[in-house]
């Protein structure tokens, strides 16, 4: 297998409160391709943030829930919200920022925004030298007028009680585990039921979807290390590749190779 290493680039930046800051623009449009795996604290914007990648994977975190943020799936912020984020090396990764006193929110909580091409393209279309004003004007209406939520998305959140502990430390340290809901259930001493009512009172879903949300959260951060498909596949715990090959797209809307450098 091949894993990027080395420390990660640790970045610190500031918490602002949601129009705190007044911005000469209604879009503005950030990017960057980090060379090594990078890692900012605990910040907020004074503008609306969308996150999305040209290629690889990265992720941002609200309190106990992580969103995977991949080419297809793009993550909107609202101004003011305390997020941490990282992201795989290799990574191409945008960020567009809102204006809050022009652009109306499309949700006040983080939701993942489809990232179509459409979208793309008009997000792109921002970035051209010498983009006269009016076309400007047009365009932002136009990329306001598309963003979404997205019925797609990975993201996991990280139950907190006492009694799912032991599960979660394992699953999250390798998502290849293969005990079952009654495996787990022998193993803690409570009924199964217990344990799916816990993870559904928690996370929002059963334990079969927790785990498929972890997988999914491993295996593109493993792909956009630049590991082989075969290889994820087996170590998030597929017994084959088109196995694990629907499954990401189901989640994704993407191919696994889609994901590697």
């Amino acid at each position: 297998m091949t894993r990027t290493r080395g420390e990660p680039d640790r970045r610190e930046l500031p918490a602002y409160g949601a129009g705190s800051v007044e911005v000469p623009w209604v879009i503005g449009v950030f990017d960057e391709v980090v060379d090594r795996p990078t890692e900012w604290s605990g910040h907020s914007h004074p503008t609306h943030e969308l996150l999305w990648n040209e290629r690889g994977a990265s992720s941002a975190t609200v309190g106990r829930r992580t969103w995977t943020i991949t080419p297809r799936l793009g993550l909107w912020m609202p101004a003011g919200t305390l997020h941490s984020a990282r992201a795989a090396a290799g990574t191409w990764y945008r960020a567009t920022h809102f204006s809050t006193p022009v652009v109306r929110a499309i949700a006040d909580v983080p939701v993942v925004v489809e990232i179509t091409p459409l979208l793309r393209l008009l997000l792109r279309r921002l970035e051209e030298p010498g983009l006269r004003a009016d076309s400007r004007r047009i365009t932002e209406v136009m990329v306001v007028d598309v963003l979404a939520p997205s019925p797609r998305q990975i993201s996991v959140v990280v139950p907190g009680s006492e009694l799912l502990r032991p599960l979660v430390t394992a699953i999250r340290a390798n998502p290849g585990d293969r005990r079952s809901l009654a495996d787990w259930a022998a193993e803690l001493g409570v009924s199964a039921r217990t344990i799916t009512r816990a993870f559904r009172a928690e996370t929002g879903t059963g334990f079969t979807g927790w785990v498929s949300a972890v997988r999914a959260e491993s295996a593109v951060a493993l792909l956009a290390a630049g590991e082989e498909i075969e290889d994820v596949a087996a170590e998030v715990g597929y017994s084959s590749v088109s196995a694990f090959g629907a499954a990401l797209r189901k989640a994704t809307g993407l191919t696994p190779g889609a994901f590697r450098r």
